[in-house]
């Protein structure tokens, strides 16, 4: 059965710091490209950071570029996300995303999330 299960969440003050990770089974973790998702209070996902399997590249969106960094650990099959300097617009369910494209076919994976919130 695969999973995708996220940790680390909570409340925390503006400019304050939470490290999410994503521990991942019942998929070849290290094959598959990750990224982190987000979804604010009524709002739609945003795309947060990924990391490529095969060039080890990492992206972020401009919105947390210097603030945040991904990170996996293959051995242990788990993502991380540290995140820094949060702002209270960095408040939402952060969900980790498994992704694997073979000769057209995509196999792609969520987890439930975890909540982030950023508030004095």
């Amino acid at each position: 059965e695969v999973q995708l299960v996220e940790s680390g969440g909570g409340l925390v003050q503006p400019g304050g710091s939470l490290r999410l990770s994503c521990a991942a089974s019942g998929f070849t973790f290290g094959s598959y490209d990750m990224s982190w998702v987000r979804q604010a209070p009524g709002k739609g996902p945003e795309w947060v950071s990924g990391f490529n399997s095969g060039s080890g590249s990492t992206y972020y969106a401009d919105s947390v570029k210097g603030r945040f960094t991904i990170s996996r650990d293959n051995a242990k099959n788990t993502l991380y996300l540290q995140m820094n300097s949060l702002k209270p617009e960095d408040t939402g369910v952060y969900y980790c995303h498994a992704d694997q494209l073979v000769l057209s076919e995509r196999h792609d994976y969520w987890g439930q999330g975890t909540q982030v919130t950023v508030s004095s």
